[in-house]
């Protein structure tokens, strides 16, 4: 039988792309690892190269990271892999569903279009509009579009002056002309990282916040652990990841006194947090699940 070439879409050295990627060779003993900052795409001859390689000629992708830091850059690294699924590779999962992940308001809007809540949130371009949001709010978490781990995010209190809070509003404008603005929800110690294989639940992992960080974000000092939501919080995130219909994926979920809120269905999170936070090897799981739909 002839060997199954599935390549693994990541940043190479780096643990949850290298996991995968081991998780596939055990299971194939192919393994290829693709930084898509050194693929090249050859339109004419509907060629994908990574080091010589075609990638429309394997039999799958597994997106584990598309770029190391989020930007309208990343979206065109996504554009190029749909070239692969037109030449019969199977994405996974499949690059028109990440993108509707990678911009925070494409996510966010496609959350609040069907009802899922979150917590208050106001976009916009103009500064009066955002330092009434920050006064409206009382504190506000001002995010980037295109960010991962709260890199860029900034909070900005409304208890200061006017003035105060226009200069810092201008200061994150300079390099985010587009606000995304949310009411800063006050946690408590922790949020949840809430693991799903192809729509199914696999379990849960709390990211408990470290020091004075206003965010849990292991970036920022927190720590995994076990997380036990009720059904309810469960079946919430259920609904939040099937909106996109992503072969893997976590949905950030807090609780709060007037219940679950979602903050995000995230497209590549999840890997570390299941293994350290919950013991669960997700990357074998993937793994698994591939090859399952791979031979149907």
């Amino acid at each position: 039988m002839a060997e199954t070439r599935i390549g693994v879409v990541g940043i190479p050295g780096k643990w949850s792309t290298e996991v995968l990627a081991d998780a596939v060779e055990a299971a194939t003993g192919f393994r290829l690892v693709i930084d898509m900052a050194r693929v090249c795409l050859d339109l004419d001859k509907r060629r994908l190269e990574y080091r010589k390689q075609d990638l429309c000629r394997l039999d799958a992708l597994i997106i584990k990271k598309i770029s190391a830091t989020y930007s309208p850059n990343t979206l065109d690294r996504l554009e190029l892999l749909r070239v692969a699924e037109q030449a019969g590779v199977r994405v996974f999962s499949r690059a028109e569903r990440v993108l509707r992940l990678i911009d925070r308001l494409s996510c966010t809007v496609s959350l609040r279009n069907a009802g899922i809540p979150m917590p208050e949130t106001r976009v916009t371009e103009d500064v009066d509009a955002a330092v009434t949001a920050v006064q409206d709010f009382g504190s506000a978490v001002f995010k980037p579009l295109y960010s991962t781990k709260a890199r860029g995010m900034c909070v900005i209190e409304g208890k200061q002056s006017t003035d105060r809070i226009r200069a810092e509003v201008h200061e994150f404008r300079q390099r985010n002309p587009v606000m995304y603005i949310q009411q800063k929800i006050d946690l408590p110690g922790q949020d949840l990282g809430m693991v799903f294989l192809a729509g199914n639940y696999l379990g849960s992992y709390a990211r408990v916040s470290g020091g004075d960080a206003w965010n849990t974000t292991i970036h920022s000092g927190g720590r995994y652990a076990a997380g036990t939501p009720p059904d309810g919080t469960i079946e919430l995130a259920h609904r939040a990841q099937g909106l996109f219909d992503m072969d893997f994926t976590t949905v950030d979920v807090a609780e709060t006194s007037a219940g679950p809120i979602v903050f995000e269905v995230s497209a590549f999170g999840g890997f570390r947090g299941a293994m350290e936070g919950i013991g669960i090897d997700a990357a074998s799981l993937y793994v698994e699940h591939v090859l399952k739909e791979l031979a149907r």
